[in-house]
């Protein structure tokens, strides 16, 4: 785990060295001030030296300049080198996950990724910067001070020496109590994060449904569960404080009484004494800044694991070695193919998959809710591998392709439409950067997007808002569409993307899918039949098999689901999940 997070200091390695020589710098000034002091008094003082007071006071306010000037250099660049250690690993999570497949994304899940790149990178941010400054600044006092009281008197340090060893074992303890607190409270983060973006990412369905209590009710569940724990663990760190006090209190205490009379019998001078006492409070400080320095460490080492997670993720679906950078055509096949999101599952979500289509066909693909066929799809531009069997594209298997190749060849409209922050052209843009505006438009045309774009007072400059909010779900779809046309696919997949928009609008783009691109197969999943009627062939899905192929007259004569479906749909004017198919 250290060695992972290391590497992500990079061009802070110097930052991160020189912050420790300057706080040894500022303690060395500060240790050689109560010498100075002690000399003022039994030198000058008690024997009215003005010129050794003189002398040693302006040591003293060189030394406080030296001291303050390491002090604020060291505290600049903990600042620059901690900021940018977070930074590069914000960098560095974020950079992985782009290279996540679904199945790496799944692991993790959005709320515990998003809790990792903020909650946890801050923690360790600021325990990074405690540990340049503190704790190189604290064992660096506690060592110095300790040798200093030694040379004064041998006697009264045994009590320093005393004090650290109770306060040492009293620290190991409260630490490896409150650790394991610590990590469950990080894994609570993400429960309360998965709360709060489930809940404002849905808002509108909470509250066409009223369910803002229920909503409340969900979410102070999560906060009382992460407030308890956080309870436990601080109940059990604050003790450190009391426990500092009192060992401190002790100690001056039995330095006062002890130092009285070796003074009374001549053994320790006044400002011995008093150089002892500032001592005896540098060293028992410096014992709380180690505390200190334990807790916060405690406390980031659980987001320590959990960043590591991130970084050293590797992806389950990476280029081969020699990648083709080429895809031949449209073809798509299905050899035998099995597939499974999760290993231990005891059924397979696709099984016994045999399926051929030719470059330019216009495949449909219709089933009940479960009956797996987005994971179909899914398979054809390796958003997940297969479990067994291959997938081919272009005659070749999908895990022979570059990655970025295969998917610029394969345009997927997904059943949940996303669009962007920006304006509408920014949006289409996704699908080619370069295209310009008339081959925006004529794309929008062919998704009968154009029409309702331009009644928009801003045309195709149009701000969309954060998830395309400010849109209907049928405008949506159709942005989508449009988008991944611009693409300019050998494979264009729509799954379920015309299901906001009416019938008539959906034969439109059907046909106008058909004309306007009839070399790039089109796969078209959906629940209505009149979405699908017309295509070459349609699959009919259920339960993670192939129910049946054919033309729509075919089906309805020899394929008791689908035709169960075309009668509750023309007749009853029902929906596919109502009869056959369901499951």
């Amino acid at each position: 785990m250290v060695k992972t997070l290391s590497k992500y200091i990079k061009e802070f390695t110097k930052d991160s060295i020189l912050t420790p020589v300057f706080m040894i710098i500022e303690v060395i000034c500060e240790m050689i001030m109560p010498l100075l002091m002690a000399s003022i008094i039994d030198e000058g003082v008690e024997n009215g030296n003005l010129n050794h007071i003189y002398k040693t006071g302006g040591l003293m306010v060189v030394c406080a300049v030296i001291g303050l000037l390491s002090g604020l250099l060291g505290a600049k660049l903990a600042a620059r080198a901690s900021a940018g250690f977070a930074r590069n690993l914000r960098k560095g999570m974020f950079d992985n996950i782009q290279r996540f497949s679904f199945a790496n994304i799944d692991k993790f899940s959005t709320a515990g990724l998003v809790t990792r790149m903020t909650t946890d990178v801050t923690s360790v941010q600021q325990s990074y910067q405690m540990l340049l400054r503190m704790c190189m600044r604290a064992p660096a006092t506690l060592v110095i001070a300790l040798f200093m009281a030694y040379n004064i008197n041998k006697r009264i340090t045994s009590i320093y020496f005393v004090a650290v060893i109770f306060l040492s074992i009293c620290l190991f303890f409260i630490i490896r109590a409150g650790m394991k607190y610590f990590r469950q409270m990080f894994k609570m983060y993400d429960g309360l994060n998965e709360s709060v973006q489930e809940n404002v990412t849905g808002i509108r369905v909470v509250k066409a449904f009223v369910r803002e209590e229920h909503e409340i009710g969900k979410f102070n569940k999560a906060n009382k569960k992460l407030y308890d724990m956080s309870v436990k663990a601080e109940s059990i760190v604050v003790t450190n404080m009391p426990l500092m006090m009192f060992t401190v209190y002790v100690c001056i205490l039995l330095i006062s009484w002890v130092g009285a009379h070796m003074i009374v019998s001549n053994e320790l001078t006044t400002g011995e004494l008093m150089s002892l006492l500032t001592y005896c409070m540098s060293i028992l400080t410096s014992l709380m800044m180690v505390s200190m320095i334990f807790v916060m460490m405690s406390m980031s080492i659980a987001a320590m694991e959990r960043i590591a997670d991130v970084l050293t993720e590797e992806p389950t679906i990476v280029n081969p070695e020699n990648p083709v950078f080429e895809v031949q055509d449209g073809s798509i096949e299905y050899r035998d193919v099995y597939f499974r999101y999760n290993m231990t599952s005891k059924e397979p979500v696709l099984k016994d998959i045999d399926l051929k289509i030719e470059s330019g066909e216009v495949i449909g693909i219709i089933g009940g809710t479960g009956s797996a066929k987005t994971s179909l799809v899914n398979l054809i531009s390796r958003l997940y591998d297969v479990t067994g069997g291959e997938v081919l594209v272009g005659n070749r298997n999908v895990k022979e392709y570059d990655l970025e190749t295969l998917r610029n060849e394969v345009s997927v409209v997904l059943q949940k439409n996303v669009l962007f922050s920006g304006s509408i052209l920014d949006n289409l843009r996704w699908g080619n950067k370069d295209a310009t505006l008339e081959e925006c438009r004529e794309a929008c045309k062919i998704a009968c997007a154009d029409d309702f774009i331009m009644e928009f007072e801003n045309g195709y400059d149009t701000k969309i808002e954060q998830g395309g909010t400010n849109v209907s779900g049928g405008q949506k779809q159709r942005l989508c569409i449009a988008r991944a046309l611009l693409k300019k696919p050998k494979i264009l997949i729509l799954d379920d993307s015309t299901s906001a928009v009416d019938t008539a609008t959906d034969a439109k783009i059907t046909e106008g899918l058909k004309n306007a691109i009839p070399e790039t197969t089109k796969i078209i999943i959906a629940q209505r039949i009149s979405s699908v009627m017309h295509a070459d062939r349609i699959v009919v899905m259920d339960n993670g098999k192939i129910n049946g192929v054919g033309t729509h007259e075919e089906l309805l004569n020899n394929n008791e689901i689908y035709r169960d479906v075309y009668e509750s749909q023309t007749v009853g004017a029902g929906d596919f999940d109502e009869k056959g198919g369901a499951n």
